[in-house]
């Protein structure tokens, strides 16, 4: 801000960012996602959804209360990180955020994966497959997103009973219980597919695995294997979405949501740019462009704000100059 004749300085861009409260923001965050989302999106077209949750790394302590951070494997130097949850699709070969939430550690994960596939049930298109990885093999997280619709999960490889319906040398459909005998009790398909490594990643040999199936019976184990292939696109999100997160040292958690959120809602900018505007029509569809890049988006942004708030460019001086001695030689 100080950089800018025409912006506010930093003291006060702070001190406005932490009034903002978090059900607002998530609000109207998720409203414009879905905005931005259905300007590309044909809702008579059924779609593949995919939940994701994702990690940021933190170094540092809590701001107020020591749920605002979760744990996760060690990275980038540490085990700590503020966790999001995010639905999205992939439209054009580029994956389209539909709804996120913030997740603390002192609540359930399934209250904020429910908050999430709440949002999601409300798009106008009808939803062909839901699709997540296994930190959702969780018995209220399947209910939910069966109700929704067909549903794929790679099972926790936990407890004698599974690790017995895994114990397999060739691929199969059955059904399983999930904590059998008791009130929650849940029965599901579930698709057992063995394959062989084949030197892939330096690996050799069998690996069997093993899917929640829902609403699958009439797939082979394989088939339901290459559906959850499909939520690979999510990582080039990320890589996408990191271009543009904030680099911040504030504590405060809803302060670094709000630049998340940003980060999310400027590439879906980017994609309906890329396709309702700048993309050629041709038959069959239209022709996206390569060089539009999302760096390109973002640098456009940049310099127009930069051009708006009339950035200057400074640095102080040291009031010596050249010495004397050096004068002759320069001339």
């Amino acid at each position: 801000c100080k950089d800018n004749d025409n912006a506010a300085c930093d003291d006060t861009v702070m001190d406005w960012l932490h009034t903002l409260n978090r059900e607002w923001l998530e609000r109207v965050a998720n409203r414009l996602l879905r905005e931005l989302a259905m300007t590309i999106l044909d809702p008579d077209r059924s779609r593949i959804v995919s939940i994701d949750f994702v990690d940021n790394p933190y170094h540092g302590t809590y701001a107020d209360e020591e749920g605002e951070l979760c744990r996760m494997h060690a990275k980038d130097g540490t085990t700590t990180c503020h966790r999001y949850c995010t639905a999205y699709l992939v439209s054009n070969g580029k994956p389209v955020t539909l709804a996120m939430t913030y997740v603390r550690s002192d609540e359930k994960e399934a209250d904020a994966v429910e908050r999430v596939l709440d949002r999601v049930e409300a798009y106008p298109f009808e939803i062909e497959l839901l699709l997540a990885d296994r930190g959702f093999y969780n018995e209220r997280i399947l209910r939910r997103s069966r109700e929704i619709a067909a549903t794929v999960v790679p099972v926790q490889k936990k407890g004698k009973r599974m690790r017995k319906k895994l114990d397999t040398h060739c691929s199969y459909m059955t059904t399983y219980r999930m904590y059998k005998g008791r009130e929650r009790e849940l029965e599901f398909p579930l698709a057992v597919a063995v394959a062989y490594h084949a030197g892939d990643r330096g690996k050799s040999g069998e690996v069997v695995r093993g899917y929640v199936a829902c609403d699958l019976t009439d797939r082979t184990p394989k088939q339901v294997e290459r559906l959850y292939r499909k939520r690979s696109a999510i990582e080039t999100s990320y890589r996408v979405f990191r271009q543009a997160r904030v680099v911040t040292t504030t504590q405060d958690p809803i302060i670094r949501f709000a630049f998340v959120l940003v980060g999310f809602l400027l590439e879906n900018l980017w994609l309906v740019l890329r396709w309702a505007v700048v993309a050629r029509p041709q038959r069959g569809g239209r022709d996206l462009p390569e060089e539009f890049t999302f760096k390109t988006f973002s640098d456009w942004i940049r310099h127009a704000l930069e051009e708006e708030l009339e950035r200057s460019w400074e640095i102080e001086m040291n009031g010596t100059g050249v010495p004397e001695a050096y004068a002759p030689a320069a001339g």
